[in-house]
């Protein structure tokens, strides 16, 4: 696929560089509580913007139902992209409306402007490829290059990530080919031991991912709701906690395949047990006990791994050479329940491995818990998107940029 200097060395200046960004930060009102990925598509903005281009900023934010509203609109991502660009960025209140043509009409070279919220616009994320190409159209209509650099939204077949590119001349941005390069660093010529870290609520989210790793990971380990039904299948009582019945045949197979392909699949030994689910808004201290992964009362719910169990995860990753981590292996929210994940993010930081935190919840914790971000070998800016990558499969977005 092309490059974002390929295109800066033709020359940008006085052109309208539309850029896919992913801006969907989490929002508490409208205050940015995490502005990771506003900061990962910075070097993108920033280099088109000092070759002269006039730069169209546009992103989702969350999942409106293809209509405005206001709890989802990027204008507070518009404004924290002008603080950390140190310069005004237009915000048009629209996506390819009055507002929108005004705005990226009024552009002069090197200026940045960001369109509202994309999904306020049925078009973008319609099944119906007439319906996301109309408004692919409009969008076109609006620039004469394209750049992609939302990472996180590859994986969708929607009109601003995979139509919008077949309309115009197309390039991948810095936040992409990052991306692409560290995520080729887990599926090809890997360094081991290679030990992957998964957690997150449910298993079936993970199905897939655990599938394709059966056959290249050395160690699995596995934690947060997702083990519960993991340790049902072993045949144990996981009382109240959260389980996918549905799922525990499938995880009885892969948990055979796994012993059948020297895969090492490491499950809790102990966890962090509660009758209440804890209070996230006002963090009151939890009431919890800590059991053995085989003795969880009937009544009760495991909320995070217990101190024995990161001691085990923790020696598990000592020695490897590559770690990817997706999914946190507790309610992290909470102080009371962060533990797990703050010891897996710990034994990231004190190995020598090149590790991998895969996007979402996982990149979330990492900040949310006060780590150093240049700690870790790379932070992804995708969860959905590096598991489908490593999953195997085409994703959408990256297919869209290829010449």
């Amino acid at each position: 696929m092309k490059t974002i200097d390929e295109l800066l060395a033709e020359g940008v200046a006085g052109k309208r560089v539309f850029v896919r960004a992913d801006l969907n930060v989490p929002l508490d009102g409208t205050t940015i509580t995490d502005d990771g990925r506003i900061r990962a598509v910075l070097p993108t903005v920033k280099a088109l913007a000092e070759a002269g281009a006039r730069v169209v900023v546009a992103s989702h934010l969350g999942r409106p139902k293809g209509a405005p509203d206001p709890a989802f609109s990027l204008a507070p991502a518009a404004a924290r992209l002008g603080e950390l660009l140190g310069a005004d960025v237009a915000f048009a209140t629209d996506t390819v409306g009055d507002s929108a043509t005004a705005t990226v009409a009024g552009l002069t070279d090197g200026q940045v402007a960001v369109l509202e919220n994309l999904r306020f616009n049925a078009g973008e994320t319609s099944k119906d490829d007439a319906e996301r190409g109309a408004f692919a159209d409009r969008l076109a209509a609006l620039a004469d290059l394209y750049v992609g650099d939302g990472f996180g939204a590859v994986h969708r077949k929607h009109a601003s990530v995979f139509d919008l590119p077949a309309r115009l001349p197309h390039a991948a941005g810095y936040l992409i080919a990052t991306e692409v390069g560290v995520l080729k660093k887990l599926t090809s010529d890997v360094k081991r031991p290679y030990v992957v870290v998964l957690g997150g609520a449910k298993v079936s989210d993970k199905l897939a991912v655990i599938d394709e790793l059966l056959g290249k990971a050395d160690r699995l380990l596995i934690g947060g709701g997702m083990a519960y039904t993991f340790l049902y299948a072993k045949g144990y009582e996981v009382g109240i906690s959260l389980l996918q019945k549905d799922q525990v045949d499938v995880v009885k197979e892969y948990m055979k395949r796994a012993e059948e392909n020297g895969v090492e699949l490491v499950l809790p030994v102990d966890v962090l047990v509660s009758s209440d689910f804890p209070d996230l808004k006002t963090k009151a201290p939890a009431d919890f006990e800590t059991v053995d992964a085989d003795k969880i009362p009937s009544t009760k719910e495991g909320l995070d791994i217990g101190p024995r169990t990161r001691e085990l995860y923790a020696s598990k990753i000592a020695d490897a050479e590559t770690v990817f981590w997706n999914g946190p292996l507790g309610v992290f929210e909470h102080p009371d329940y962060a533990g797990g994940t703050t010891a897996i993010a710990q034994a990231l930081v004190d190995s020598d491995a090149y590790t991998v935190v895969g996007g979402g919840d996982s990149a979330a914790a990492v900040r949310t818990l006060g780590f150093d971000e240049n700690a870790f070998g790379h932070i992804s800016t995708g969860g959905g998107a590096s598991l489908e990558y490593l999953e195997g499969k085409t994703l959408p977005g990256l297919a869209a940029l290829e010449d």
